[in-house]
């Protein structure tokens, strides 16, 4: 159990610190401005990615027992599929392409971890 448990929450917190530093780069950097330009989307897009990776992040931290981290998970599982969907369309390198699927399964991880830890509570 104790395994599991520091499973779920060194994955979780890889996933966490990932995605605020991700909001807050989209928030500061003007690169990345650059690159959602790249991809096609519009500028407030970005901003309103940022927003929700954040409220992501939040969701992803409540306590174990609450149901509304299943919208975290779920949220973070469509941004890191359509991440890779929009750097493969744009063409952009295998090692752009690789990161949100590289993320997508260590939020796997997070996920079944979660719900072993669920189960033993």
């Amino acid at each position: 159990m104790k395994a599991i448990k520091i499973t779920y929450w060194v994955t979780t917190a890889i996933v966490g610190i990932m995605m605020t530093y991700s909001a807050y780069a989209y928030l500061t950097q003007p690169a990345m401005a650059q690159a959602f330009q790249h991809l096609g989307y519009p500028d407030y897009f970005r901003q309103e990615l940022a927003f929700m990776k954040l409220a992501g992040v939040v969701l992803l931290l409540t306590p174990l027992k609450s149901q509304i981290k299943e919208w975290g998970y779920a949220g973070f599982t469509i941004v890191f599929i359509s991440a890779f969907i929009a750097h493969s369309a744009s063409g952009d390198p295998v090692s752009v392409r690789i990161m949100p699927l590289i993320f997508l399964v260590l939020l796997a991880v997070s996920y079944y971890t979660y719900h072993k830890l669920k189960k033993a509570i």
